[in-house]
C-alpha cells in the first residue's frame, strides 16, 4: 500500500512540476477533454482527493459531501458542483492547495492495510481500489494538459497500476454498455516504459493486445481512440474490447474521435 500511495504522489508530483512556473492565465486553457482548462481538471483532481481522503478519516464529512454532490451527479452535471466547491480558487493557488493535500492524503493511505473498506459514491471498496481510483485519474486527466502544454510525456512503471485496472475492468467495459463480453479476455503483452516486459495470461495467437503499456493505459481511459496508437489487436474479442475499454466507474463513456486527442505541437 505504501509504495501505490507513492506512486500516486510521484505521479501528482510531475504533474506539478510541469505547471509549477505557468502563469494564472494559462491556467484557463482549454484541453482536448470535454474543453475543460487547467483549472477544471486541477478542481476536479483536488475535489475527489478530498473526497476521498474523508471516505476513511472523516466519515461524516464525507456523507455531508455526498449529499451535496447527489443532485448535481443525477443531473448530469457535475462540473456545476465543482466549480461551487471550489470556490473561485484558480490558477497557482489552485495548484499549490491541490498539491498540499496529495502530499497529505498519500501520506494516510501509506499507512492503511489494503484490504480496509472505505465508502465511496456507489459501493464501498478497498482502500486499494480507492488509491488505485485517484493514481489512474491523475494520470488520464494529466495527459490532457501534457497534451495541451505540447510535452510528451515520460512515464515510468508505475503505470502498471492502471495495466492491472485496465484489465480488472475488461467485464465492465462490457456491461456498463448493457453487453455481454464475446469472449475471455485476451492474453496482453506489454512493453513497460522501463523497456521490460509484462505479460498477462497465457500466448495467444488468436486473441490477444500487445504494444506499449502507456498506449495500453491510453486506450482503457478513453484518452486516446484505438486508432491512434500503434497497439496490435488480434482477435474479435480485443478488437471489441479495445474499441470502447472503460476502466472508470460510471455510465458509460465514448472513446474520443480518431485524431482528436494528441500531443498539441508546441509553440
Amino acid at each position: 500500500m505504501q509504495q501505490l500511495s507513492y506512486d500516486l504522489r510521484d505521479e501528482s508530483e510531475a504533474l506539478y512540476q510541469l505547471m509549477a512556473d505557468l502563469p494564472d492565465a494559462d491556467f484557463t486553457t482549454p484541453t482536448g477533454f470535454k474543453n475543460w482548462t487547467f483549472n477544471d481538471i486541477l478542481e476536479h483532481l483536488h475535489i475527489w482527493n478530498v473526497a476521498a481522503y474523508e471516505s476513511y478519516a472523516d466519515e461524516a464529512a464525507f456523507d455531508a459531501f455526498v449529499d451535496k454532490v447527489k443532485a448535481d451527479v443525477m443531473a448530469g452535471n457535475l462540473k456545476n458542483f465543482e466549480r461551487k466547491y471550489i470556490d473561485g480558487l484558480s490558477g497557482q493557488a489552485l495548484l499549490q492547495a491541490w498539491r498540499d493535500y496529495y502530499v497529505k492524503m498519500t501520506d494516510a493511505f501509506s499507512e492503511l492495510d489494503p484490504k480496509h473498506r472505505v465508502k465511496w459514491i456507489g459501493p464501498d471498496m478497498s482502500a486499494r481500489s480507492s488509491i488505485t481510483a485517484r493514481l489512474m485519474e491523475t494520470w488520464a486527466h494529466g495527459l490532457a494538459i501534457y497534451d495541451a502544454l505540447g510535452v510528451t510525456r515520460q512515464d515510468a512503471d508505475r503505470i502498471k497500476n492502471i495495466v492491472v485496472l485496465g484489465m480488472n475492468t475488461f467485464n465492465w467495459s462490457f456491461q456498463v454498455k448493457g453487453q455481454t463480453p464475446p469472449g475471455a479476455i485476451p492474453y496482453i503483452e506489454l512493453t513497460a516504459p522501463s523497456g521490460e516486459t509484462w505479460q498477462f495470461g497465457e500466448p495467444s495467437d488468436t486473441s490477444a493486445v500487445t504494444g506499449t503499456a502507456s498506449e495500453f493505459c491510453q486506450v482503457v481511459t478513453q484518452t486516446r481512440n484505438i486508432s491512434d496508437t500503434t497497439l496490435k489487436l488480434t482477435g474479435a474479442v480485443a478488437k471489441a474490447w479495445m474499441s470502447h475499454a472503460q476502466c472508470f466507474a460510471g455510465p458509460p463513456e465514448t472513446p474520443p474521435e480518431k485524431n482528436t486527442r494528441f500531443t498539441q505541437s508546441a509553440s
